[in-house]
């Protein structure tokens, strides 16, 4: 399996506070990584590491086997890297299309003068949305009054709105009913089927066993292991981060 980010000796700190220490970390093509453990184990501070949020102190960065300098989530995203955070970060007043196109608008000048290709963009969100087996009325929709499972639906169409390889989901069933959460677990396995690889940030063991290939487990800032989804159980996951010893994949 092509490995598509690689991660080498990644620590960060917060003054005294040491977040990471030594940790190494792999996404391959076309799979869906877990990232697990508990509450400070630093999962956060290492998404921020990739998504350029919050760089790391040190550590090597590949990405598709070359060495790469992420500084900033501009540095991430033209890599090909979106994040999903828990907050969405949704304009609500505004609808669907307009979300999916936010900050990218497709603008046409008529004697120098812009104008916004608004038909369009409802277009290319309609097909967007189809293609990713998300069922929503109308991207004419104010996403203000939507469910909660609509509004992640439509933060993680914008996230490949526009051919990027790498989608990091954080807590993306989180506050959401189970019918809900069964539709954001069927799209990440659409996100794969469509070639993108999938970071899922969850508390949720049985989400994470549902759609993931590989699962890493962080405990104090420290990788505690990585195992096959396949190959594991949730007992071992949760021994992995609650105790025992910290060991190399």
């Amino acid at each position: 399996m092509t490995t598509l980010l690689k991660l080498t000796g990644v620590s960060k700190s917060f003054g005294a506070v040491r977040a990471l220490t030594n940790v190494d970390f792999e996404l391959h093509e076309r799979e869906v990584v877990g990232l697990v453990g508990d509450n400070g184990a630093g999962k956060s501070t290492l998404i921020k590491a990739i998504s350029g949020a919050q760089p790391a102190d040190e550590g090597e960065y590949l990405f598709n086997g070359i060495d790469c300098i992420v500084k900033t989530p501009e540095d991430a995203i033209a890599l090909g890297i979106e994040t999903v955070y828990q907050d969405l970060a949704l304009f609500d007043n505004s609808d669907v299309a307009q979300n999916i196109f936010a900050g990218r608008e497709m603008v046409r000048k008529v004697i120098g003068v812009p104008f916004l290709q608004s038909r369009t963009m409802h277009s290319k969100s309609e097909e967007l949305l189809k293609s990713l087996k998300i069922h929503i009325h109308s991207t004419r929709l104010s996403v203000k009054g939507m469910s909660g499972g609509q509004r992640q639906s439509v933060a993680i169409a914008r996230a490949v709105a526009f051919g990027r390889k790498v989608v990091i989901l954080d807590e993306p069933t989180a506050a959401l009913g189970v019918p809900e959460q069964a539709k954001v677990l069927t799209l990440i396995g659409e996100l794969k089927n469509r070639g993108f690889s999938v970071i899922l940030i969850s508390h949720n063991l049985h989400h994470i066993f549902e759609v993931s290939d590989r699962i890493h487990v962080l405990r104090q800032g420290m990788t505690a292991g990585v195992r096959s989804a396949a190959e594991s159980s949730p007992e071992e996951i949760v021994r992995l981060i609650t105790g025992g010893d910290l060991v190399k994949h």
